[in-house]
């Protein structure tokens, strides 16, 4: 979307250049050592085992789904490095209750994973998954970004460009088939990893003549990709288009669907093109995969920031009645704008997890089976507005954040496959709060900045200003 967090272990970087003339040097012979006449980047910290499995893979159900349930995505820093004391702080709590993570193979917290063709370099991605493993979670990844030299870069680990600009540009249709080979590895690698999103949100398949999405590219990417990761592996789950669901304002008309529309804004008519697209010339999926926010392009809330979620039941009805029996997956879901900094850090927390809980409920309703929630982790700090813990950058870190209780809780009364049910919700409630209940449980949200009295599922009770309550049935 543009509006998160995309790099990587650049800081990584950063960081060995700050160590001094010393290891500068070291690092210098390390390069003349890795480096053949005729090359133009260093292979120093690769393998050529990179289809080696990497540890103790967790042992994947009998049958593989392709549904997950309601998860997170893992950004540039998370909870696998810091001190042990915070770290395993997060890994206990995450095993309370396990949901599925999602990590990118670069970019997001992993390094390039094939600087030089043929070489490969997991050690980011290795110490991710085995977070993922130690938590008990489900291992979700997402195939993006691409090496420098399959996109018109230098090989080498000292030439990776991580620009944004950079890590937003696909791969050449030259190197299609090497990111499938990519992906086979990364497969082979993981053999517990049964769910891959293929690319992240057309990030470089815009067609600039055609002032559209590059939506053959993109299919025939993601074909390649699919029939790479089934030769793997024929119980391997593959999704995509994992495009954004861009909303305009109402009053826009060029390139604004005319059946898509509510409240909330109109559907951008180029991005349902690609979506219809890809559905139609796709080789197989196994789940279809979105991502978006509740508020337009231009960061409009409509009518408010409540009733904007109502975009979300729209979009996953729109694109469920194409896909047929296909899970919906949210590969990101946003409900509040971000600032000039790319912060959200504008509500207070219990008003931030009101509005989400709101934009859960309106996917659930829409036929939503899966969606992950972007942390957006700070590096160091004891606060992080919107996360679902303290940052891990000291031993006191670590600590369970609202919005993980909300997501946890949410994943674990509405697992994927619930049926869910009609709940009596009182008159003059109605306005007031949002409801979602299954045979044992019911979220109520109430969605005022004050107190209220609901009646809701026939019990009365009393509700704090953007309170998230939870019934038992």
């Amino acid at each position: 979307m543009g509006r998160h967090g995309w790099n990587s272990g650049a800081r990584r970087w950063r960081l060995t250049a700050l160590l001094g003339v010393g290891v500068a040097a070291l690092a210098l012979v390390l390069t003349l050592i890795n480096t053949l006449p005729g090359d133009t980047g260093s292979k120093a910290g690769t393998t050529r085992d990179g289809d080696k499995v990497h540890g103790t893979p967790a042992v994947p159900p009998p049958e593989t789904k392709p549904d997950v349930g309601w998860g997170f995505t893992h950004t540039q820093f998370s909870a696998d490095e810091g001190p042990g004391a915070a770290s395993k702080r997060v890994e206990e709590r995450l095993g309370e209750q396990p949901l599925p993570q999602i990590q990118h193979i670069m970019g997001w917290g992993s390094s390039n994973p094939e600087p030089v063709k043929g070489r490969y370099d997991f050690e980011d991605m290795d110490r991710r998954i085995d977070f993922v493993r130690k938590t008990g979670g489900t291992p979700v990844v997402t195939l993006c970004c691409a090496p420098d030299w399959m996109k018109g870069g230098t090989p080498g680990t000292d030439k990776t460009d991580w620009s944004q600009e950079a890590l937003e540009t696909a791969p050449e249709r030259a190197h299609y088939k090497d990111y499938a080979a990519l992906a086979a590895t990364v497969a082979k690698r993981y053999p517990d990893v049964r769910h891959f999103i293929v690319w992240n949100e057309f990030k470089g398949f815009w067609n600039d003549a055609e002032a559209r999405w590059d939506y053959e590219g993109y299919t025939e990417l993601y074909n390649l990709v699919y029939k790479a990761l089934k030769k793997v592996n024929e119980d391997i789950q593959v999704g995509g288009p994992y495009l954004v669901m861009d909303s305009l304002d109402p009053r826009q008309k060029e390139d604004a669907s005319t059946t898509l529309k509510g409240a909330w804004g109109s559907a951008d008519q180029r991005v349902l093109d690609a979506f219809d697209y890809w559905n139609k010339n796709k080789t197989g999926a196994d789940f279809v995969v979105v991502d978006g926010s509740s508020y337009t392009k231009d960061d409009d809330l409509l009518p408010d920031e409540f009733a904007a979620t109502a975009k979300f039941t729209a979009i996953s009805r729109w694109v469920r009645e194409r896909t047929g029996e296909l899970p919906l997956w949210w590969a990101e879901y946003y409900v509040e704008p971000a600032d000039a900094d790319d912060e959200r850090e504008g509500w207070s927390e219990p008003h931030r997890v009101a509005v989400q809980a709101s934009g859960m409920i309106a996917m659930a309703r829409g036929g939503t089976t899966s969606a992950f929630y972007w942390n957006p982790e700070n590096e160091k700090g004891a606060t992080c507005a919107g996360c679902l813990w303290t940052p891990t950058d000291r031993a006191s870190g670590g600590k369970a954040l609202p919005m993980l209780d909300l997501v946890s809780r949410f994943g674990k009364e509405f697992p994927a496959g619930t049926t869910y049910e009609q709940v009596s919700v009182a008159e003059d409630d109605v306005p007031n709060v949002r409801v979602l209940a299954d045979d044992k449980a019911v979220l109520v949200v109430n969605i005022l900045d004050r107190k209220i009295s609901a009646n809701v599922d026939g019990k009365r009770f009393e509700m704090g200003a953007y309170e998230v309550k939870w019934l038992t049935r």
